[in-house]
């Protein structure tokens, strides 16, 4: 049974070959840069699901003082659909519950309707919103 803890440094190798076999990396978004930012920020937390030192998935969680949000949400291939991505997501929710956050928001590319199909049955909806977005670091990615 895999347990769900906080990451440790000693993870970010494998963290970040999870996150690229998932297809979640992007040049604008550097894994090892994002992990030191909400570690940092003392508003998130990495969550990572493990046997012993083997790493089989992660989910990232924070609050901006008003919502919370899910990044990152990843499952070693060979264990999706056991229930591993519902446990992750669930120990988000606690985390972001124990700190008072009632509502988490989270961004889906459009084309991915296996991960929607994913978040809606366990009980998120597609809302009403428009996301807009500006890079103050650097230009347009």
């Amino acid at each position: 049974m895999n347990e769900i803890r906080p990451y440790r440094e000693a993870d970010l190798d494998a963290v970040v070959a999870l996150w690229r076999e998932c297809g979640l990396t992007r040049p604008w978004n550097p894994p090892a840069a994002d992990i030191a930012f909400v570690r940092a920020s003392g508003h998130g937390e990495l969550l990572i699901a493990a046997d012993g030192e083997r790493l089989f998935g992660t989910v990232m969680v924070g609050h901006d003082g008003h919502r919370g949000w899910v990044y990152y949400m990843a499952v070693d291939p060979t264990r999706q659909r056991q229930g591993l991505g519902t446990r992750l997501l669930r120990a988000a929710e606690a985390w972001a519950a124990a700190r008072g956050v009632r509502k988490l928001e989270l961004m889906i590319r459009e084309t991915n309707e296996a991960v929607a199909a994913f978040y809606a049955r366990c009980g998120y909806r597609s809302e009403p919103v428009r996301v807009m977005s500006r890079w103050l670091d650097q230009a347009e990615a």
